[in-house]
Order: C-alpha cells, then structure tokens, then sequence
C-alpha cells in the first residue's frame, strides 16, 4: 500500500493528515483527486510513500496542475528505510527534512508490519522521536495499548511531535507536556476517587456534615494566583464526602434521584466540548432533539409538540404557564404590552389542588400574575383535587368577571404522592376551554412502569406537562423538560431572534428553530447530553422496573407502620411516599399536639446527625410527620426495616430523656 503525509499549513497548526491508499492500489484517478484536495486544503508538501512500486508521476502531474506551488517527496520501502527513520523528527523550521524523516517512518512502519512486525511499538518510537521526553510521554499514552499496529504507532507520533502554533500568552491551557501529564494524572486520580465513592454507596453514613475546617476553607479571600492540578484535585476530592447523602440507599429526604456511576462520562464529554446549547448547528442541538423525541414518546405527546430541556420542573412549569398565559391574551399584545397594558389581563386566574407544589405559586409571581391569582382547590380524602370543588370555585371567577385559563393537574403531590384524576381533569378543561397543565415532577416519569402508568391515565392529554429526569430518573442535576402540545404557541410565546442571532440556511447559524425560541435562556449547558447517556445505557425497561421496585417498597413500609403499635401512617401511600409519626405506645393520648410535632422532628434530625438514615419532615392537616420518599434504586428491603426499628428506638429514648 501507499501511505500519504501531508505537511506544511496543517503542520504549522499541529495537524497532520495520513492518508493510504488500498493494496494494489495503481494510483488512479481518484487517488490523484484525494491528493488535489489535499494540497490545495491543508498543506504545501506531500510525501508519497510508494510500496506498491507502481508509477506514480500521474499522482504528481495531476496535483501539480491544480497547485504549481506544492511540494513532493517520494520514498519507496525498497530504500534504506533504517537510516531514513532515524532523521529525527524534529519539525524545526525545515519542512521538507521533517516531512522526509516522518514519511521514511511511517514507511518503515508498513514495511515492518508487512514483514510480520519485527519491530516493537517501542523501538518504532525510538525511531521516530526527537527526544527522550517525548519517547516518555508517548509510551505513556501507549501503554494500555500495546497491540497497536505500526501506522497507529505513527499516528500516535504525530500527535507528540507535531509543531504547533506558538501559545498564547494568556492561554488557561497546560503548556508544557510536563503540565499535561499532571492534569491527565490527576484527572485519572480523581475519577478513581469518584468512582470508588459510588462503589460504597451502600455502606457508610447517609449524611455527612461538613466540619468547621471546611467551612473556613471555604470562607477564603478571593485568589489571585492559581494553584497546580494536583493541588486543585486535591482540594476537589475533599468534597466527595459532603454531598447531601442522595447516593445512599437510605436517603429518603424530599424528592432526590440517586444518581449512578455511568454519569461521570457524559460529564467528561460535555466539558471537553463546552458546548452553548442555545442554539446553532452542531452535536449538542441534535443530542438534544434526540431526548426530546424520546421525552414525547414517553409521556404520549404528539412528535409536533413543542418541548425544550430545562434545569427543572420549577422552570418548566414558567415556561408552560406564559405559553398558556400569551395564548389566552393574544400573544403580541401579551409580550409587547404586558399584563397591565392588555384587556383583561389582570383578570387572570388558575387553580390547582392544595398540596400542589409552590414552584406554581413562584410562577405565577414571575410571571405578573400573583400568587394569589392562584386557587388552591379543596382536596379529597385521598388528597387529590375535589372536582365539584373546582368547578365551584371556576363559576365564581366567572361570575366576578375573572377570566380562569388554567387548570394544573398533579401527577405526584409533593407531600403524599397523590395523583389526581386526569382524564376527568382533561375534559373538564377542554369543555371550558381552559388550559391544562400538568406537574409531573417526579410522578410522570411513572409512564415507564407498566404496573403504574395506568395510574396516569389522562396525562397525555395535557396542553402542557413539567417534569423532571434528575428526579425518578436518577440523571445528575440538573435536568428538566417541558412539553407543550400546542408546538406553535410553544414557539411563540418565546422566538425572537435579534439581528446578531439571524438564523441561516447554511453553516454554523442554521438551523429552523433553536432552543432559545422555546424558552428563556440562550446561554444554556449541554444538559441533554446526561439524559441521552443515561437512557441509553440503562434503557427504559430497567428504569421502569426501578420504579416498580420502589412502590412495591412504599407499600411494604407502609405495612411496617401500620403493624407497629408506637407509629402511626397519616395518609394513604399513593405511590412512593409514606408519611407517619411516632406517637409512643398509647398512641400519643394526652401528649399535646406541639410536643408530639417537637417528638418527631427531633427524631428526623437525630436519624440525620447519626448518619442512620435521612427522612425529611412536612405537615399532613396540621400534624407534623415523618416523610420518608423511596425514589432510589439502590433501596434495600432490609433499609425500610433498620428505618423503622430506629424510628421506634429513637421515638421511645427522646420520650424517656424529656
């Protein structure tokens, strides 16, 4: 075969091109073609290493009557190919000795491999480089390689040995190979660490407090001086320790995923390539389109709908709200006028069922509409929405001249998992002409369990849904999404595209739509690509199951209480979340309700502290309990039973001292 090394403009700027041709090859038409292209792109000196000892003047005719300038070497395997290789590349000024000293290596690279590799990778280095640094650093990068064919050795010469451009003064970059050497070290040292804290997840504390000398250190004057890689990897490493506690299997605090190892490489990628996903034509946009398709597919949304990646359902649910918001006003009066400026803006009003989230009472803040312009809706038994409560509160607005345009429908109460009924919510909305949204933050991803999505029954129904991945989904933080079934008014709530952000038809601007008409930020983090990542190594089946297996758990925590005669459960367990409180062995009979309260939040702050296990708090009808939320995949059976043994210890000691 022939081996091909262009050199000259590309070499400047540290790239250069190898380029082979098949065995046999005569040197063709196309072979000339692939050299025309060559010369005339990336560089001013081509070297043609020949082994197949065809003619190849027509190669060198055909390129120099497209560039009379360029420049040739040729070089046969049948030359003294030892003493050429040992010309050291040392890519001075001189392009045409670099190019000559790098093409009789990587011929002899051919020949040796053709004749059964009589040289190792190591003496070809030997060979090939400059400089006994440069043979260290090469070996280094060889070494979890060492089957490596000699033209792949070549390249890796390349790599060491091509000049580049001088560096900037300013440069953030290592700049010498020593100072490369000891980011890659460290970076390897610290993804062992990392890994190695997600391998003992299971054992250990939940919680870990950060000590007063941690803090102090991170009360520190701002630096004017950088430190070195293994200095900042150290200090990075004294973190690991102090998260807070959502990897063990027994955090069950708020609503938190517990993440998983796999998420330290789509983390790597994404801040080699920086990437600004708030728009233009490259990788991160098309990953995120990608995810999109698939959150459609997901949630039973329409592939037309709008949708847009997000930091989390508090975000998703503004976005969501100003759509149906703009909709119900006219969307240029909306956005050009204001509330204030537009008939009957003021009049809006929503609802939702008590016990939603507040992050629709914030929304509806930032958006101009108040918070009070938010119903709180009675709820049922089973705490979710009162319908004859809704269309109660609905004919009063109207009645009052007050314009009702939206209707939220949670998928998951914060407090005790609730799930309202949506389908009726559905087409109570419709037949009102009032905008649907539902709060799926965690309770909508549900869809992937086959033993719960029927539970969401009337949540593809939705104008608009809010939920999140970092959630149910154990993606990292952040990562939410916002579905919007009407993908026109999706896109006009937000695209506007001043001169400096035109889009074109062709290069870096193209692209019909970016993500930055869909929502409020343009500056945005390549988020997408975790979520890509996440689903596709662990696929959907096994996510679904993960949540099957964590309601099977609820249910069975839910039994471990109802059982013990010192606890007792304060609402149904609609899902994954138990609520409970331990009120002693009479039941908590002639102990005042303050005292009780005091009881149980001293209990969950003393689970925290000893590192037992991490519940957190809330108020069920003015009753504090003890709020235990299973969304980990890492929960154990035997983790509910140690909870709850701990409980009714620690309820019975705190009782005994006070």
């Amino acid at each position: 075969m022939a081996g091909v090394i262009g050199i000259g403009e590309w070499a400047a700027a540290g790239r250069l091109t190898l380029e082979s041709f098949p065995p046999g090859s005569e040197c063709g038409e196309d072979e000339a073609q692939r050299l025309v292209e060559l010369s005339e792109n990336c560089c001013d000196h081509v070297v043609v290493i020949d082994a197949s000892n065809g003619d190849i003047s027509p190669i060198f005719a055909a390129v120099r009557s497209h560039n009379p300038a360029v420049g040739f070497t040729s070089i046969s395997t049948d030359d003294d190919l030892e003493d050429n290789a040992n010309i050291k590349c040392s890519f001075a000024h001189d392009v045409s000795s670099a190019g000559y000293a790098l093409a009789a290596a990587t011929a002899l690279c051919i020949k040796t491999d053709s004749e059964g590799g009589a040289m190792s990778p190591a003496e070809i280095i030997t060979a090939c480089l400059p400089s006994p640094a440069a043979e260290t650093e090469l070996l280094r990068r060889l070494l979890p390689e060492p089957d490596l064919s000699p033209v792949s050795v070549l390249e890796k010469v390349i790599s060491v040995v091509a000049p580049t451009e001088p560096t900037s003064s300013t440069t953030l970059d290592p700049t010498t190979p020593e100072e490369w050497a000891a980011l890659r070290a460290s970076s390897h040292a610290l993804l062992d660490a990392a890994l190695d804290k997600m391998e003992a997840a299971k054992v250990g504390r939940v919680w870990n407090p950060v000590p007063d000398s941690m803090k102090q250190s991170l009360n520190a004057p701002l630096p004017s001086a950088g430190i070195s890689h293994p200095e900042l990897a150290a200090k990075l490493e004294t973190l690991l320790p102090h998260g807070v506690g959502n990897t063990h299997p027994r955090f069950f605090g708020w609503v938190h995923g517990a993440g998983a190892p796999g998420a330290v490489l789509p983390e790597l990628v994404g801040a080699a390539m920086n990437a600004n996903c708030g728009g233009r034509d490259h990788g991160g946009i098309y990953v995120e389109r990608q995810v999109l398709a698939w959150s459609r597919e997901i949630m039973g949304f329409p592939p037309d709908s709008g949708a847009l990646l997000v930091s989390g359902t508090s975000m998703a649910t503004v976005i969501a709200i100003k759509a149906a918001r703009d909709r119900r006003l006219g969307f240029t009066e909306s956005r050009t006028r204001g509330l204030t400026g537009v008939d009957g803006g003021g009049k809006l009003v929503g609802y939702m069922a008590k016990g939603a989230h507040s992050c629709l009472l914030r929304a509806f803040d930032i958006l101009g509409l108040g918070s009070d312009a938010l119903r709180l809706v009675p709820v049922k038994e089973d705490f979710t929405m009162d319908l004859d409560a809704l269309k109660t509160a609905v004919a009063t607005d109207r009645a009052a001249g007050l314009t009702p345009f939206v209707v939220v429908g949670t998928c998951g109460s914060v407090n005790v998992g609730a799930v309202d009924d949506m389908d009726a919510l559905a087409d109570y909305a419709s037949s009102e002409g009032i905008w649907f949204h539902v709060d799926g933050a965690f309770g909508a991803t549900a869809a992937l369990s086959p033993a719960l999505s029927p539970l969401l029954k009337g949540m593809d129904r939705a104008d608009s849904l809010a939920f999140d991945f970092h959630k149910w989904l154990h993606v990292n933080y952040d990562a939410g999404c916002v579905l919007v079934r009407d993908g026109d008014a999706h896109l006009r709530a937000f695209s506007e595209r001043p001169d400096y952000l035109a889009p074109s038809d062709r290069g870096l601007a193209a692209g019909a739509h970016w993500p930055v008409d869909y929502g409020p930020e343009l500056s945005r983090g390549f988020r997408a690509l975790k979520v890509w990542s996440h689903l596709t190594e662990h696929g959907t089946e096994k996510l679904g199951a993960a949540i099957t297996r964590n309601v099977e758990q609820a249910a069975y925590l839910a039994g471990r209480v109802d059982a013990s005669p010192s606890l007792r459960r304060l609402a149904p367990a609609a899902m994954q979340i138990v609520v409970f409180r331990y009120e002693g062995g009479a039941g908590g009979d002639g102990v005042p309700e303050e005292e009780m309260d005091r009881l149980n939040d001293l209990i969950v702050v003393e689970l925290q502290e000893r590192g037992i296990a991490a519940p957190s708090t809330t108020k069920i009808e003015g009753k504090l309990a003890i709020r235990v939320n299973i969304t980990n995949h890492r929960t154990r059976f035997e983790d509910l039973d140690l909870l709850v043994a701990e409980v009714e210890k620690l309820g019975k000691e705190l009782s005994d001292n006070n």
